[in-house]
């Protein structure tokens, strides 16, 4: 290659690194600033929901708690929490740290679009309760507030999220705090689950894997310092006392006491049948749907028709039809058997 052609080749080859590098648009270093700039929003925005969560469960906010929280050193909350209050999002009292209105307000839009988020893939979606989280803490720092509010309307302005958590208003209003804690519950005391904590993960995780959710209507057998023992729909559940504390249960919602176990649709015996009392919670979306649409609903009789070879699915006669179901399915279809009578159940 003659010089004239070398110098040529190495100028556009320069140009082009030249380009890539500076582009006011699509430029490495643009790129660099913009993900730089959306990091720091979004740590701004997950100091204002901590700093709310704090003040909503009357628990004193300090600099170390941020830290801890967003899992960043002492000078970077410290970074944080200067930039908040020039922004005049928070207060800060010697070491307490409180929400000015504008934060409130700031920090409860935030805390709307991810309550929105998990509704709609708790609902509309296949994704587990473990996604719900981590999908809606990416979403909840990109939605507008116009596009949250579409999303509201879109889903039927929910009141709640999937763990029970009230979803703030689109003009920032929010229901206060109620219920108790798990291990405030007495032996023999009756309570419905009003919300479960999804954070942290790992103390969810196991909530999850026990099969508790908002709804859900337990039965207190035995608590004290080193385990807390309920029946949740029939079922017994052992929880520490730690992991019981993300767990909020609220007065039952039976115009009438049930005696004995709530009998879930699975332990029917072919030729048995039982009345729907309700499907739990935690089946929703299309499945929901599609059961309620087969006529399983409150006070509809049940039988089971026909077993399969393996036991699963399962052959059961509703309203003169005959459908299949799994057993993930029928262990969430509660009733009560023919011989037992029925109950009258505000669902």
């Amino acid at each position: 290659m003659s010089e004239p052609l070398t110098l040529l080749f190495i100028g556009l080859v320069l140009l082009l690194f030249t380009i890539i590098l500076l582009h006011p648009d699509k430029g490495i270093i643009t790129s660099i600033k913009r993900n730089k700039s959306a990091n720091q929003k979004v740590l701004l925005e997950d100091a204002l929901k901590f700093i709310y969560n704090c003040e909503y469960n009357n628990i004193s906010c300090t600099l170390n708690s941020i830290a801890g929280n967003l899992n960043i050193s002492a000078d970077s909350a410290a970074e944080i929490v200067a930039k908040l209050q020039n922004m005049g999002l928070i207060k800060v009292d010697k070491e307490f740290i409180s929400l000015t209105s504008e934060g409130r307000s700031y920090a409860l839009r935030v805390i709307r679009v991810h309550r929105l988020w998990e509704k709609f893939l708790a609902d509309e979606t296949s994704m587990t309760e473990k996604e719900w989280h981590q999908a809606a803490e990416k979403i909840e720092h990109k939605l507008s507030k116009e596009e949250a509010d579409k999303l509201a309307a879109q889903i039927g302005n929910p009141v709640f999220d999937p763990h029970g958590d009230p979803i703030p208003s689109a003009s920032g209003e929010i229901p206060d705090k109620t219920g108790k804690h798990l291990t405030e519950m007495k032996p023999g005391e009756m309570a419905t689950i009003i919300h479960i904590e999804d954070e942290p993960h790992t103390i969810y995780s196991q909530i999850v894997a026990e099969g508790l959710y908002p709804g859900m209507q337990i039965r207190m057998n035995e608590i004290n310092d080193k385990r807390i023992k309920f029946e949740a729909n029939g079922e017994e559940c052992i929880l520490s006392p730690l992991i019981a504390k993300s767990v909020t249960i609220g007065p039952i919602k039976l115009e009438k006491p049930v005696e004995g176990k709530l009998k879930p649709l699975s332990s029917l015996k072919v030729g048995e049948r039982g009345v729907v009392l309700g499907i739990a919670k935690s089946l929703r979306g299309q499945q929901r749907r599609r059961l309620m649409d087969l006529g399983i609903v409150p006070g509809t009789e049940i039988e089971a028709e026909l077993e399969s070879i393996t036991g699963d699915p399962v052959a059961y006669r509703v309203r003169g039809t005959t459908i299949a179901l799994r057993r993930d399915q029928a262990d969430k279809i509660y009733l009560v058997k023919e011989e037992e009578g029925d109950y009258e159940f505000q669902y």
